[in-house]
């Protein structure tokens, strides 16, 4: 696997928002997928990983993405992380013009514990690492974004407001946990609609669910206008719209008050279907992105290579909204980037990607 730097300067998803780079400065790895040991010292333009299927590049951009979002970006469990035959992985990222200057994080198989530092403090909870060093990853399997299921883009929407809001983060945790007390408890009532074990956990769902569909339908509303205009400068012709699909149509700017007063009456209408399925039905977790082009949906009728222009453009999004929140452009992971478009918009893409630019460039390729 062959390291070189880019030649055609660094990229940028919003040349109109002019902010200091996160650079990376060394990335340490250790037992991590198939990389036994790696120590490199990045130029702050970035490098290209140069090399043959299996060899470790996209693994190599997976472990720079854990210090952003801590997991996985291909949804693997912790431990599917550790190189088959050792006990533990670690990474290590140094990084400049940052707010945390270095991150580690390790995972044990034998306890199936993650154990993160910042600036060599451990964290006492993961969420507080969240984002430690910013990165944006554009690869093919974000093409799921469009055609895959709703918790691929309730995913995006979640990782990505988590990253800039820590009201956001600590309020989808705590909706999560009153949902699952909620499912339990529906599994194990005796069937009876004011049954108080199953009631109790509404408000919590109620209070915490409203922040979470407030924020996300703020989000939608103010990406509408972004995610049309960065699709018409790579090439689309049709227009491309977001909608969020929520379990609860509301007009105008969300107001949280009406929202928690609203899942609190909609969890209880639902009461005695949830009960009868044993799974609570209408929420926060229900809820999706809708993409459509030309006014049809872009995962029923938009083509292999729209719903790759549409994914490329939700991810050029992403990087602008945490440029735009954290003053600071994230560095930028481009793994294979150009696979599966047209001579045309690969063109128009390298074009928005090195337009005015400061971010940090991984290429795979």
């Amino acid at each position: 696997m062959a390291a070189t730097a880019p030649a055609d300067g660094t990229p940028a998803a919003s040349p109109s928002i002019a902010v200091p780079a996160v650079t990376i400065s060394r990335i340490a790895l250790r037992d991590f997928r198939n990389i036994v040991r790696v120590d490199l010292t990045p130029d702050d333009a970035g490098f290209a990983l140069i090399g043959r299927n299996g060899e470790g590049k996209t693994n190599l951009l997976e472990a720079v993405y854990c210090a952003h979002a801590l997991r996985s970006v291909r949804g693997a469990r912790d431990v599917e992380l550790i190189r088959f035959g050792a006990d533990t992985c670690h990474v290590s990222i140094d990084a400049k013009d940052n707010a945390v200057g270095r991150i580690g994080i390790g995972i044990d198989r034998s306890t199936r514990k993650k154990r993160v530092s910042l600036d060599g403090v451990v964290v006492p909870r993961l969420v507080d690492a969240l984002g430690a060093v910013p990165s944006v990853m554009i690869s093919p399997r974000d093409v799921a974004l469009v055609n895959g299921s709703p918790p691929e883009r309730r995913r995006y929407m979640d990782v990505l407001l988590a990253t800039i809001s820590r009201r956001y983060v600590v309020s989808l945790q705590r909706y999560r946990s009153a949902l699952m007390q909620r499912n339990a408890a529906l599994r194990a009532s005796t069937g009876r609609v004011n049954d108080p074990t199953v009631a109790a956990w509404e408000p919590d769902m109620a209070r915490h669910g409203a922040v979470i569909t407030g924020a996300r339908a703020r989000f939608v509303m103010e990406a509408a206008v972004q995610i049309n205009a960065i699709t018409r400068a790579i090439g689309e012709r049709g227009e491309v719209g977001m909608r969020h699909v929520s379990w609860m149509d509301q007009a105008g700017e969300p107001d949280e008050h009406a929202l928690e007063a609203a899942l609190i009456a909609t969890l209880a209408r639902g009461r005695p279907a949830d009960l009868r399925r044993g799974v609570t039905q209408s929420g926060p977790h229900r809820e999706d992105l809708a993409l459509t082009l030309a006014g049809r949906s872009a995962r029923a009728f938009a083509s292999a290579g729209q719903q790759r222009t549409i994914a490329i453009a939700l991810r050029l999004l992403e990087h602008a909204v945490l440029c735009s929140a954290l003053q600071r452009s994230p560095v930028l992971l481009l793994d294979d980037p150009f696979a599966e478009l047209d001579p045309e918009r690969a063109a128009a893409i390298r074009g928005l990607l090195t337009a005015s630019t400061r971010s940090q460039v991984i290429l795979a390729a």
